[in-house]
This record gives structure tokens, sequence and C-alpha cells, in this order.
């Protein structure tokens, strides 16, 4: 009977908190159905730029198997490569077909090779030259991969701990005191932001550096603008933790919003290929912060641009974590008019 008690005691604290109800029940069925939505829609025909002066019996053979986009030159092939509009091109020098790949997917690269190799079997068509834009044939999922988990990483645990911290901070009274002093809400957001900061900067070195140099993942660009990026992607992670802690009691209600709003960011970041998509899907990849780091990321790490050519991604970045410390003041208004 008192087995039965307890149970029936905490059946009933559970079913005065909806909010933990529904969430028991909603996000496991939304996070399952986000990711058959990616799954299903992988990628199975790869998208090859081909110059206008190849033979057009290749063109006719290779439109069958890969969605083919004929250009004026390599220049704008080269362009669209970049640009990661396309996964490979083709040029023909001395009749011999030359393609390059982009080469930091090794599931798209793959693709295309499979690709070209069916066509070189179905037909008399000479194998390829294959070249690599960037990575190289032995570039492995790790590798590939790396740069955006490195990201995720630092953003979920920067979350965790700041949202923990910070609600820590308002269920011992601390907060209250601090909003009864004459301290203006930015203040005390911006001081709490700084606080964590500096903690929060120490975790980012120590995982970026455990990265690279522990388990030796590629780094062809800067590894000072790799840890720019990833603090400027801890800086918005730990605003949006600080958020979120002001509409939890306890951390229990924390951990609830992971799977709605953690989960489905290493989902939409560039871990599955979205091309083929709903245009739901591609939407709401646009809305996470974790989108524009692990695109940073990538290009820098792997393609080894600099940050004035990720400029957009930090602009972005940066504009997330001024929003989110801006909602954080407006939030404070529950505990403090003034």
């Amino acid at each position: 009977m008192r087995v039965l008690s307890i149970a029936k005691r905490l059946i009933k604290q559970l079913r005065g908190d909806k909010r933990s109800i529904a969430l028991m029940f909603v996000a496991p069925v939304f996070v399952m159905y986000l990711l058959s939505s990616i799954l299903n829609s992988a990628a199975t025909t790869p998208n090859i730029d081909v110059i206008s002066s190849t033979p057009a019996t290749y063109v006719t053979k290779l439109q069958s198997l890969a969605n083919v986009n004929l250009v004026a030159n390599e220049v704008t092939a080269l362009k669209n490569l970049n640009d990661k509009t396309t996964d490979a091109y083709i040029i023909f020098d001395d009749n011999i077909p030359r393609i390059t790949l982009d080469g930091v997917d090794p599931t798209i690269t793959s693709l295309v090779i499979k690709t070209l190799n069916k066509l070189s079997t179905n037909s008399s068509s000479q194998k390829p030259n294959i070249n690599f834009l960037h990575g190289s044939m032995d570039m492995g999922a790790f590798d590939s991969m790396a740069p955006i988990l490195m990201g995720f990483f630092i953003f979920f645990f920067v979350f965790l701990i700041a949202g923990v911290a910070f609600l820590r901070e308002r269920i011992s009274g601390t907060l209250d005191r601090i909003l009864a002093s004459p301290l203006k809400r930015w203040e005390i957001v911006l001081g709490y932001f700084l606080g964590f900061g500096a903690f929060v900067a120490i975790q980012t070195v120590i995982l970026q550096v455990f990265s690279v140099y522990g388990l030796n993942v590629p780094m062809v660009g800067s590894f000072w603008a790799v840890l720019a990026i990833n603090l400027i992607l801890a800086s918005g992670s730990l605003a949006l933790g600080t958020l979120l802690s002001a509409f939890a009691r306890n951390e229990f209600q924390l951990f609830q919003f992971i799977p709605l709003v953690i989960v489905p960011q290493i989902m939409f970041s560039g871990i599955f290929d979205l091309r083929n998509s709903p245009t739901w899907a591609k939407i709401l990849s646009k809305i996470f912060p974790m989108t524009y780091g692990a695109n940073a990321l990538k290009d820098v790490m792997l393609r080894g641009k600099s940050l004035l050519e990720v400029k957009y991604d930090l602009i972005i970045l940066i504009g997330y974590a001024l929003l989110f410390l801006i909602l954080n003041t407006l939030a404070l208004k529950k505990y403090r008019k003034a």
C-alpha cells in the first residue's frame, strides 16, 4: 500500500503538470517524424555541371543517371561548386572526362563516383580522371561530420550548463535579491552573460583543442577562425539557455526544451542531406542557429575559407545572440517591472 501511495502521488503530480504530459507524448513523435522526413529524402541523384563543349552523346547518357546542368565554361562550373549548388563538374581533356568534386561530403562523393562508374560500365565511355576541390577520396564520415559535431556539443553543453545555472540563481533567491537592487534589467542580463561567458569560453577552447589535436579532425583553415566561430555559437547558446530557463520552474522543465529546441538543431544542421526534403523542412532548417554555425565551421575547417568568406553566417549567429539577450531582458519583466 505504501508503494501504491507513492505511485499515486507521482501520477497526481504529473497530471497537474500539463506541459510535462504534453511533451512526454508529443516530443518523441515530433522528433521521430522529423527524422523520418529527413532520412526518407536522402539524395539518390547527384547534381553535376557539364561544360557545354562536352560531347552530346556523353551528356545524353549522363542525363539518364544524374541531374545535369550545362554551363558555358569551367569558371562558372567552379563557382557553382564553391557555392555548393552542385556536387561536381565534368570537362573533357583530350577526349578524356575530368571530374572535379567538392570532396567534403563522403556520401555525395560516393554517389557521384558510383554514377560515373555506372555510366562507364553501361557504355564505351572512358573512366574519368578524378580531382578534389577539397577533401579526398579517403575522407571518412567522421571527418566530414566532425565540425558539425564539435559545434553541436559546444552548443548543447553550453545551453545545458547556462540554463541550469541561471535557473538555480532564480530558485535560490539570488536573482530576486539582484532584481531588488537599482540595477537595470539589461545590466543584470549582461552581467550574467559575461560571468557565465568566462567559463563558457574555457569550455569551448578545451573542446576545440581536444577535437583538433586529440581526435585529429581535419583543419584546413585557421584554428583561430574556428575558435571565433565556436565562441560566437557558444554565446548564442548561452543567451538561449538563460532565456529558456526563465520559463522553467525546475531542472526537469528546463530539460523538456531539449527535444524541441536542441535535438532538431543537430538534425537540420548539415549532418543529413536536405536537398530532397520537403519545403517545410528546408525552411525550418533556416530557423536554427546551429545551421549557420555548422555551415561556417565546415567551410573554414574543411574548405579553408576565411572569416570574411563566412561573414553571412557569422552575422546571423551574432544576431541570434543579441536577439536572445533582448528577449531575456524582456522575460525578466515577470520578476521585476523596471
